[in-house]
């Protein structure tokens, strides 16, 4: 039932939505054509039949190459122009496949397959416009077209256009009386406008028409809540349960009514038995993800999750989710109840222990964080992550030794990971090792061309050092391609400038670093020192004034600053 926007959706689109697909409606040259009747040389027919092979053996640049040589020969042919294109959408080159089919529509505007796949690729690029335009007109040309009323229908009610949606299943349904998908989309636009009734009529008028189907059971459902009509809702679930025994969403929706309405026995044991399943059906859980946790629907998921607890109460892959859940909802001491529960043969062992580890360090139990994650090494002792994490705990707490120490050990462990030495680097940068961070900023670029933190991180170095200003512009200019809007880049080249003396245009990017980043101290003070150099004295001292307000240490120099400023130290 539901239309999707995929690339192989489109292809698989033009191969069935046609009636006689496989033979073309304008040259009449099917797939299995042969040479002298339906190609114009035995070359073409070869270079078309060659193409199909590697198309099947999965070799689409041959593919590709074969079906353009065959249209060199015959480029008059509809048929190998949108073979061609959908090759090319299989083999990810849609903007060339878009190319093709707009030349080929210049020719032939009427081709119906050229129309659908044209609209097909419009839809995925989100042009709407454009593929409702190219939808229209092939209904217009062909109305026994079934499937481009779907696709056409659901384009308007994503555009919230509902009336012309309307319009278009109403179209289907006359032409095609059997449509159940025209009876369930217009169910979806009732529902939409509030006609319960009508939306009723239409989700069990499809039912009688496809009796094994799903959706538009969950759609009645919705309906059925929203009026509390507490029988009925029991009796979909029920039948849906019937129908397909192991319906993880039925069961848990079911469970979840059941606890809504009072009937915690009945609740408990669905959640009980999902639990159970839940260690061997990792789908269970996946549910429970998709439906409640990504829907940030986390008091649902928590009554889901404690339930299944029941059936599974040492179930590592629970705990974590659990966790998750709670710390969605900021109840951190809850979550490290569940987090600490994950054991390490877990799949989640990794991504608990560092959040239990965070929880904790943001409690102010920085020691207590450690000493987990020393355990967590213990347990796993070539996990990198557990070293890199405490490393950065240990940065945090200005131990520097210990810091350096094990982002060591991680980089022994994972030796082209420039996200440890990015760390490292800014350890040695904390620790006034200037050299050292220098150093291991330019071994994170090597490993990462594109690294903007440790472009900007270098340049700003040499920045602040008065040294290799030129190099330091490059590297700061490089950074800012990656990261265009990023407030400290932009402070940086400003600060490059500062240090050229080309103080107007370090005072543009400075400005322009601050209405990005209104409240960082260093920036700020940045800019009091750009309008000073420039005379400016009424906007230094502003800035000045600000930056002291959001500094919390090293006050001294600036309240010197504003000292000279204003003549008094206030």
């Amino acid at each position: 039932m539901k239309v999707t926007g995929t690339i192989l959706t489109i292809i698989t689109m033009v191969i069935f939505i046609i009636p006689g697909c496989a033979k073309d409606s304008l040259t009449g040259a099917p797939t299995t054509a042969k040479p002298g009747v339906y190609f114009k040389t035995d070359n073409q027919y070869y270079y078309f039949t060659e193409a199909q092979i590697q198309r099947k053996k999965g070799n689409l640049d041959k593919a590709v190459l074969l079906l353009k040589k065959a249209v060199e020969i015959d480029p008059e042919s509809i048929y190998l122009q949108r073979e061609l294109a959908t090759v090319y959408l299989q083999n990810k080159e849609d903007e060339k496949a878009l190319h093709l089919l707009e030349k080929l529509l210049e020719k032939h505007p009427d081709d119906l397959k050229s129309l659908i796949l044209y609209g097909g690729i419009k839809q995925v690029r989100k042009d709407n416009e454009a593929a409702i335009k190219a939808y229209e007109k092939v209904i217009k040309l062909d109305p026994k077209q079934e499937r481009v009323y779907t696709l056409l229908g659901n384009l308007y009610m994503e555009e919230g256009q509902l009336d012309r949606a309307q319009t278009v299943f109403n179209r289907l349904i006359e032409n095609f009386p059997a449509s159940y998908a025209g009876h369930f989309y217009l169910g979806k636009i009732f529902a939409k406008q509030g006609k319960v009734q009508k939306a009723e009529k239409a989700y069990l008028r499809t039912l009688e028409l496809a009796p094994d189907l799903l959706e538009p059971r969950f759609e009645l459902l919705d309906l059925y809540k929203k009026q509390r009509n507490k029988e009925d809702i029991i009796k979909i679930y029920q039948d849906i349960l019937t129908r397909t025994p192991n319906n993880i969403r039925a069961a848990m929706e079911l469970g979840l009514f059941y606890h809504q309405d009072g009937n915690k026995d009945e609740a408990a044991k669905i959640f009980k038995r999902l639990g159970q399943r839940s260690q061997t059906e990792f789908e269970v859980l996946v549910k429970v993800i998709q439906l409640y946790v990504d829907q940030k629907k986390y008091d649902q998921a928590l009554v889901v999750l404690q339930g299944m607890l029941e059936g599974a109460p040492n179930s590592s892959d629970i705990h974590h989710v659990t966790g998750i859940a709670f710390y969605s909802k900021n109840n951190y001491d809850s979550a490290v109840k569940h987090f600490i529960k994950v054991m390490p043969e877990s799949r989640f062992y990794q991504d608990a222990v560092v959040h239990a580890a965070y929880i904790y360090q943001e409690k102010g139990e920085a020691e207590k964080a450690i000493d987990y994650l020393k355990q967590a090494i213990e347990d796993q002792p070539k996990n990198a992550e557990f070293k890199y994490y405490l490393g950065t705990f240990y940065e945090d707490l200005e131990d520097y030794e210990n810091a350096e120490k094990f982002l060591k050990q991680a980089i022994e462990l994972e030796s082209d990971n420039p996200r440890f030495y990015f760390r490292l680097g800014v350890v040695y940068d904390k620790w006034n090792k200037k050299e050292a961070s220098m150093d291991t900023m330019r071994k994170v670029i090597s490993l990462d061309p594109k690294h903007a933190n440790a472009l900007n991180y270098l340049g700003y170095t040499y920045a602040d050092l008065g040294q290799n200003l030129d190099e330091a512009e490059r590297l700061i200019k490089e950074a800012l391609k990656y990261k265009p809007n990023d407030g400290y880049i932009t402070d940086s080249l400003g600060w490059v400038y500062y240090k050229k003396g080309e103080f107007n245009k370090a005072l543009k990017y400075l400005k322009k670093a601050v209405e990005l980043v209104p409240d960082d101290p260093i920036m700020l003070e940045h800019l009091g020192d750009a309008y000073l150099k420039l005379n400016d004295k009424a906007n230094a001292l502003k800035s000045y004034q600000k930056s002291l307000l959001k500094k919390e240490k090293d006050k001294e120099t600036l309240e010197k600053k504003i000292q000279e400023l204003t003549g008094n130290g206030s």
